[in-house]
């Protein structure tokens, strides 16, 4: 869509690819535009946010464009919640004023029935002229034709504030990219070192299951032989690890796609983050290894980090 901007450089630092956009969903723009009788700001700004929400001030009779900011929003924009204002000035058209003549007349007449409680001289006309009130500006009707303009003038003036809006979600969001590629790959570092730890292996796992096994059959009374093979079923299950440390690698290569897709991803990446944080926490409670346990709590720490990057990209 129109402002967004590519990822610079994200490609050569990151390993996304140069054409990779990303957008944050903090952002701040303002476009300023006039015409012969007007001046005016638009100000656009966005906060992280679920969905899309929105909210418009406009000035006084201008409440009508409303639906139109609306749309221009949506068309740009996935998520956040967005502030948009319009300020305008009209202290650029030229001004008419004309006397208030009903006032005039009510302060003459006040004077004629203090008599002569006040000065026998006339009222002299600058302190006439300084009761609030007594000079009008005049406020003509605008030719249907300029108000047409202008409001064309005000949607290309909106257009440049969102367009620069964009693209400064999107600068941040290269550099959330950035960090994010790196903190993914301290969760995949992890996840490889948790593999390689003997705890994790095969025979390992055997060595510890006998050992508890040959304390289930030491037991006295002895098991019946169907609640030892439950308990012994429960012991695999507990102490296999393998599935989670697959389902990390899995979640992990899920993410680096959706970071070489780019666009709204957002949602999704923090959705597997939660997945990511739920498998790391059952590679905790599995294992009986010091070693293993301290990897699983760093990955928990590092899914944390990412988690924080991403809760900050549209």
């Amino acid at each position: 869509p129109p402002g967004r901007v590519a990822a610079r450089n994200l490609g050569a630092d990151t390993g996304l690819g140069p054409e990779v956009t990303l957008s944050s969903m903090t952002g701040f723009a303002r476009a300023a535009g006039h015409d012969a009788g007007c001046a005016w700001t638009w100000e656009a700004r966005s906060v992280n946010g679920k969905g899309l929400d929105q909210r418009c001030r406009l000035p006084s009779g201008m409440e009508h464009l409303e639906s139109s900011v609306r749309g221009a929003v949506a068309a740009r924009f996935a998520r956040g919640n967005f502030n948009l204002a319009l300020a305008l000035d009209r202290s650029a058209a030229p001004a008419r004023y004309r006397l208030n003549r009903e006032l005039l007349d009510q302060v003459l007449d006040l004077r004629d029935d203090l008599g002569e409680a006040v000065s026998e001289e006339p009222p002299r006309l600058e302190g006439l002229l300084a009761i609030r009130g007594m000079i009008e500006a005049i406020e003509e009707p605008e030719d249907k034709a300029i108000v047409v303009a202008r409001e064309q003038a005000l949607a290309r003036t909106l257009d440049e504030a969102l367009d620069a809006l964009a693209a400064a979600r999107a600068e941040e969001g290269a550099r959330i990219g950035a960090v994010t590629v790196e903190r993914l790959e301290a969760v995949a570092a992890l996840t490889a070192e948790a593999e390689a730890s003997a705890a994790a292996q095969p025979a390992a796992i055997r060595a510890r299951l006998e050992t508890m096994l040959g304390e289930l059959l030491s037991a006295e009374p002895a098991l019946p032989e169907e609640r030892l093979a439950q308990e012994a079923a429960l012991l695999v299950g507990r102490s296999d690890v393998r599935e989670e440390l697959d389902r990390l690698g899995v979640h992990v290569a899920a993410a680096r796609d959706l970071l070489d897709q780019g666009g709204a991803i957002g949602r999704r990446l923090d959705f597997l983050c939660q997945e990511l944080n739920r498998e790391a926490n059952t590679l905790c409670s599995k294992s009986a290894d010091v070693a293993l346990t301290r990897l699983g709590l760093a990955l928990k720490a590092a899914v944390e980090q990412v988690r924080e990057q991403v809760q900050n990209l549209e």
